[in-house]
This record gives structure tokens, C-alpha cells and sequence, in this order.
């Protein structure tokens, strides 16, 4: 498939059906929720710009796997020259967005989990890596926006994963069946979550012998039956109407099941 347009972005979002809350309310379609819709505007904004022939060069790779033209949001870093086109891109679009752009920590994760892969099959023998350069490949192709979820609630700080009296302090595995795992447990601050195509889960601490089933990697489309996105205050929403206000809270996942 080739490239996302604004467009291509938009529809795909409204193809979907994401289960989310805005305000305390369920929302029916996150494209048309005015208070959702200054973030799909800015993650259109990476979209058009890969089509600008001035700017093709920064917002696009090769990728390594097909040898297509991919985002560069879905590009893998193999080279300093990938590292340093990867800041001007930040840059430019900082520039032209004045604000955040929703896809870095998805792109970070990326690479991370392919890495990470590679190393544990190393060591292990395991068939992680190939799994992993199999879904890269279906990113790219069809230009996925992506969220990465890093950080548990994490409930009692002083307390290791297991100890929490409310287990969905952090994303564990709960059942293994033949076709894969089911996972349940919570992730705060999944900035572009609400608007991606999907969510790439990643342990947020330090694990150790004993919690194994906290130490899960994997993508959830954004979709997915059991995932709820709980869509907090933000920067653009109604607090200049209400005279201000001293709290604030980004957005958060709650994955139910697998």
C-alpha cells in the first residue's frame, strides 16, 4: 500500500471502532469529537508531510524489509544518518504543529522492541525477532499510526508488581491459550492512544524472577474487544470556558482482555 494521505488517516481512524470516553461520556466516533479532533489534525499533519516533496527526504525512509518507501514513523534506526534526519523531523514538526505530534513514543518503541528481540532470541533461542520484523512489516506497509504504552499506574510505589492489592496497577498476562495470551491491567498517559491505529505495549520497571507474567510485549489493535480509552483533561479542551483550573491529567488505556 503506499503512504497514508490526511485522509487515508482520517477514514481509516472512523473505520474503526474504538471504545473511548470523553468528559465522562462514550463517545461514538473519536473523528468527529471536537475535543479529539485538534489530535487527529496534528498526526494528519505528519501524514501530509511525507507527500511534500520538499520534506519527503526527512518524513521518509527505505525500509530494510521491502525496500519500499516507508514512513519514517515506522522506520527502524540503522545508521547515524537515520538518528539525525529523525531530530530534524522532530524539529520541522514542531515547527509546523507548535505542539505534540503523537508519534514518537510509538517510533521509540519500534525500535526498542526490535532490538530487544533480537537480543532475548540470542540468548534464549526463542523466535521473538521474526514475530516482531513480521508485524514491522505490516506497519509499514499499510502506514500505521501507532501508540506506545509505557507507564503502569503502579498503585503502592513500594510494592513490586505482584504485592499490589489491586492487580491492574500494572499489564500482566493472565491466560495462555494455543493462539496467543490474554492480558489485563492498566496504562496512563498513552499520549496519541484514542487516535492510533494501534497500541504497542511495553513492561514500564524493572522485572525480576517471580513476575514473569508482567514482562509482556506486544501490539493491541486500538479496537480490540476489552480495551477502553479513558480520554483526560488536555491542553485544548474546555478549562478556558470554566474560568481555569489547577488539575490536569493526560489520557489513559485500560486493556480488560485480550
Amino acid at each position: 500500500m503506499p503512504l497514508k494521505t490526511p485522509g487515508d488517516y482520517v477514514e481509516s481512524l472512523r473505520n474503526l471502532h474504538i471504545c473511548a470516553y470523553v468528559a465522562g461520556e462514550r463517545i461514538d466516533s473519536v473523528v468527529d469529537h471536537p475535543m479529539v479532533a485538534p489530535h487527529i489534525n496534528t498526526v494528519a499533519k505528519t501524514y501530509e508531510l511525507a507527500h511534500a516533496p520538499e520534506h519527503r527526504d526527512l518524513l521518509t525512509a527505505t525500509s530494510h524489509l521491502s525496500g519500499d518507501a516507508v514512513h519514517r514513523y515506522t522506520h527502524i534506526f540503522s545508521s547515524v544518518d537515520d538518528l539525525v534526519k529523525k531530530i530534524q523531523m522532530l524539529r520541522l514538526l514542531g515547527q509546523m504543529t507548535g505542539t505534540c505530534f503523537q508519534r514518537c513514543v510509538g517510533l521509540d518503541a519500534l525500535n526498542a522492541a526490535y532490538a530487544a528481540s533480537f537480543e532475548v532470541d540470542e540468548a534464549r533461542g526463542t523466535h521473538y525477532h521474526e514475530r516482531f520484523r513480521r508485524y514491522l512489516l505490516d506497519v509499514q506497509t499499510n502506514d500505521l499510526m501507532l501508540a506506545g504504552a509505557m507507564t503502569d499506574p503502579k498503585g503502592h510505589r513500594a510494592k513490586r508488581p505482584s504485592e499490589q492489592e489491586d492487580p491492574d496497577q500494572f499489564v500482566r498476562v493472565v491466560e495462555r491459550r494455543p493462539d496467543g495470551v490474554v492480558i489485563r491491567g492498566a496504562k496512563l498517559h498513552n499520549t496519541g492512544g484514542i487516535n492510533s491505529h494501534e497500541i504497542l505495549v511495553l513492561p514500564g520497571t524493572g522485572l525480576m524472577p517471580g513476575e514473569e507474567d508482567y514482562a509482556i510485549a506486544c501490539a493491541v489493535p486500538a479496537d480490540a474487544e476489552g480495551v477502553v480509552f479513558i480520554f483526560g483533561r488536555q491542553s485544548n479542551d474546555s478549562r478556558k470556558l470554566e474560568g481555569g483550573c489547577d488539575r490536569a491529567c493526560a489520557f489513559f488505556c485500560v486493556s480488560v482482555g485480550g
